[in-house]
């Protein structure tokens, strides 16, 4: 009886185990389900909060969004500003209620500041849904609603300098090119000059001739949308490649003949000049081909310089509130010597934006900080009450303040005896920069972009200016002018 009784509990027993067994399995799919759910929940939750955050004025500032035009039924565009409160784009209403947007500047910021008629561009476009909000008083508000009048729109306050924006525009003339001005403490953009340009007050009537094969694209930002061979102006980092490899710049000494020869290829000096035994501030200063040519080759390992024209950001998009394009660049260790040496002289297959070498450069005088661009200072109500403010943006050091200092001094012989003293010397602040021809075709034709990219180094306010003049031939003319021209009107 014992042994039976025992059997029996032993049964139950295992009856109760396969249960128990039977229901956690049953029940494991079911939490495993609810987990999915909760999971898929969280990441709905944290979607909706980045979307908020960073992409919301992205889709209401979009051309696709309908929701834009029930907004300009019940607002009168708000105006563009510069950053001295001079209007650059306005609302005008006549006595019937009919609205015209007015440019008072015609071309002078046609693209930065763009059209709103025939379309959008520029901060007309990007910042759509700004100037179609009103934060004016509430009770005004209120007010007009009832009696079926239009509320006015926020004003955009932008970072842009009259005085730099038409000392630019003024300089660069009828030359195809740009120029872009920056504030190298905060990216702040004072000036963006692009040209050929056009009339935004008249872009209906010329739509069709600026659209035209031989119109010479007026409607591209060229110093943010622009894509060029950075020419001699690329030597920076080069020079930051090595200096990262080597440790100092204290060990190279070269002796140009005004011509380098590896692996059957040959690169020459401009104009074939010899600029005989040089130390590697002098093959800065002198802009010397043939010393970049053995460094790329000889002296710097291939992977130092890509490595350093990625932490420089090339191959990277930017947000910069405007359209713009990336910069791209390539170097592999199988790159045969002739690229090699075109890469390391800013030829070959690397192509730059005016609004990038900027930024390079501003790095170099930041100590070392990359400063994303932006263009907005603030947003108001028409009243003047301040709505948001933007606060600069940094992209990370991607050099350390001991290489921006070297650099620094590099770019300062450029201007105190190098390719960039028969304009520059002579001011009474320091200047540090680069200049560069960027070859396309025979400099002999014409066929090559001029380029200057420097800063002012006085320690106060400083600011950093990119030009490239397209067509312009020889690296220190045309483009370090117009750079000399800004630098003056900025210091006064």
């Amino acid at each position: 009886m014992e042994r039976e009784e025992s059997r029996r509990k032993q049964t139950i027993s295992k009856e109760e185990s396969k249960n128990r067994r039977r229901k956690a399995s049953t029940g494991k799919p079911y939490v495993i389900v609810s987990y999915l759910f909760l999971g898929l929940f969280l990441g709905m939750i944290g979607y909706m909060i980045y979307f908020q955050v960073y992409k919301s004025e992205d889709f209401l500032n979009s051309p696709y969004n309908k929701r834009q035009d029930k907004y300009e039924e019940h607002i009168v565009r708000g105006s563009i500003l510069a950053s001295d409160g001079t209007v650059l784009a306005r609302t005008d209403v006549d006595e019937e209620g009919n609205e015209s947007r007015v440019y008072p500047y015609n071309n002078l910021f046609a693209q930065v500041v763009g059209y709103s008629d025939y379309g959008s561009s520029g901060l007309e476009a990007s910042e759509n849904y700004t100037l179609l909000s009103s934060h004016a008083d509430i009770l005004e508000q209120l007010q007009k609603d009832f009696s079926s009048e239009k509320n006015i729109g926020d004003n955009l306050v932008t970072s842009l300098d009259m005085r730099l924006q038409q000392a630019a525009s003024d300089a660069l003339g009828g030359n195809r090119g740009a120029v872009i001005v920056m504030n190298t403490e905060t990216g702040k953009v004072l000036a963006d000059v692009s040209k050929p340009d056009f009339n935004p007050n008249t872009i209906a009537a010329d739509w069709e001739a600026l659209n035209s094969e031989g119109s010479g694209s007026p409607f591209l930002n060229r110093a943010l949308q622009g894509q060029y061979p950075p020419g001699s102006t690329f030597k920076i980092v080069t020079s930051l490649a090595y200096l990262r490899e080597r440790g100092t710049f204290d060990d190279f000494s070269f002796n140009c003949t005004g011509e380098y020869t590896q692996g059957g290829y040959t690169i020459h000096c401009s104009g074939n000049t010899a600029h005989g035994q040089e130390n590697f501030a002098d093959a800065f200063a002198n802009s010397c081909n043939c010393a970049f040519s053995e460094i790329g080759t000889q002296l710097l390992g291939k992977t130092s310089l890509k490595s350093a024209a990625d932490e420089l950001r090339f191959n990277e998009a930017f947000s910069l509130g405007l359209p713009s394009v990336k910069s791209s660049f390539s170097l592999e260790n199988s790159t045969a010597d002739g690229l090699t040496m075109q890469t390391s002289i800013g030829q070959g297959d690397t192509l730059v934006s005016p609004v990038h070498m900027a930024m390079i450069a501003g790095a170099v005088a930041n100590g070392g900080r990359m400063m994303e661009p932006s263009f907005v200072e603030r947003v108001e109500s028409y009243t003047g009450t301040i709505v948001k403010e933007i606060a600069p943006e940094s992209l990370g050091q991607v050099m350390t303040a001991e290489e921006a200092y070297q650099l620094t001094e590099l770019m300062k012989g450029v201007v105190q005896r190098g390719t960039a003293a028969g304009e520059l010397a002579g001011l009474p602040y320091d200047i540090a920069g680069k200049t560069g021809t960027a070859e396309y075709g025979s400099t002999a034709d014409g066929t090559a972009h001029s380029w200057f990219v420097g800063f002012s180094n006085t320690g106060n306010s400083d600011i950093v200016v990119a030009v490239i003049v397209e067509g312009g031939g020889d690296g220190s003319a045309p483009a370090t002018p117009v750079a000399r021209s800004i630098f003056e009107t900025y210091f006064g």
